[in-house]
């Protein structure tokens, strides 16, 4: 049962991926799609390539964020060790959904004597944060384009009800477990606990002011990564931000509902686009040429971190 359970968790991200690519065939023309490979195929990919760059600073600057994290502690890993960790990390995302954030974890208690439970907190603690700057970019979209968000996230009143009934029930499990005295409880509690204890590195802090201009720093990478993407085609150079945002936004939600965003990333940027005036072969031209630049990044980086981590740390 656990292995169906698991094999399901993999199979449906990638699933939703084939539809969303199943549907960009659906919607378009043989001409369209001719046109489309024309776009990405005349893409200016100096801008591609400056893309990537801002993409692996982002990268660098996250594992650069996670030892400060870290510190408080009582942990100084090599910076070596925290940037390929996160390339592992990424890489495994597109595998499998949300493994990355365990395998860092893993990595640093394996290379660096960091238990998992205390890291894997720490990468709850920053993921926090990001969620924190997402909703904020979520926020200048709903200013921007209310109706566009809302129809895109497709949020209904049934949803919230269910959403509250989830996190009630998961409230009662909580304090049920924490009042339990049975062996397993107490193993969960523990483990909770250095979960927490990482979670909270962020208030005791001491280099606060660094790890707010790398979390900043991070945002405006990824920011910028997109961006400069509109100058690769012609009919995109003119987008403003009151486009990119909420083009950014929607894009970054899809990603997790698929591994990786495969299919549903692309497509997602280009309904955004195309509600600007955007033509439908520019508009999902720009959309795989984003994604095709950030997954062959991380493949590339991944792949050579994976081989890497070990040769550096031989000795140890």
């Amino acid at each position: 049962m656990k292995k169906v359970i698991q094999l399901s968790k993999n199979l449906i991200p990638l699933s939703i991926g084939i539809f969303f690519i199943y549907l960009s065939y659906k919607n378009t023309t043989l001409e369209d799609r001719e046109n489309v490979i024309k776009y990405i195929r005349d893409a200016d990919y100096r801008f591609v390539i400056i893309s990537g760059i801002f993409g692996i600073l982002s990268h660098i600057s996250r594992a650069i964020r996670w030892k400060f994290l870290l510190a408080p502690l009582g942990y100084k890993p090599r910076l070596a060790n925290s940037i390929l960790a996160v390339l592992i990390g990424y890489l495994s995302n597109l595998g499998i959904p949300r493994s990355g954030e365990f395998l860092r974890a893993t990595v640093m208690d394996r290379y660096d004597n960091i238990p998992f439970q205390k890291g894997f907190g720490t990468v709850i603690a920053e993921r926090v944060v990001d969620l924190i700057l997402l909703l904020f970019f979520i926020c200048i979209t709903l200013v921007l384009q209310f109706d566009l968000i809302m129809d895109f996230l497709d949020i209904k009143p049934t949803k919230v009800v269910r959403l509250l009934g989830l996190m009630i029930i998961a409230a009662l499990g909580l304090t049920f477990l924490m009042r339990s005295k049975r062996p397993l409880a107490v193993k969960i509690k523990v483990f909770l606990s250095g979960i927490w204890e990482g979670v909270i590195s962020i208030k005791n802090m001491k280099k606060r002011g660094y790890f707010l201009f790398h979390t900043f720093f991070i945002w405006a990478m990824y920011l910028l990564m997109f961006g400069v993407i509109k100058y690769a085609i012609p009919e995109t150079t003119n987008l403003g931000l009151n486009a990119l945002i909420p083009a950014f936004v929607i894009g970054g939600l899809s990603i997790s509902a698929t591994n990786g965003g495969i299919g549903i990333y692309p497509y997602a940027v280009s309904l955004v686009l195309i509600a600007f005036d955007i033509s439908k072969e520019s508009s999902l031209a720009f959309g795989w040429i984003m994604w095709s630049c950030q997954t062959l990044m991380v493949v590339a980086f991944g792949a050579i971190a994976f081989f890497a981590l070990p040769l550096i740390n031989r000795q140890r």
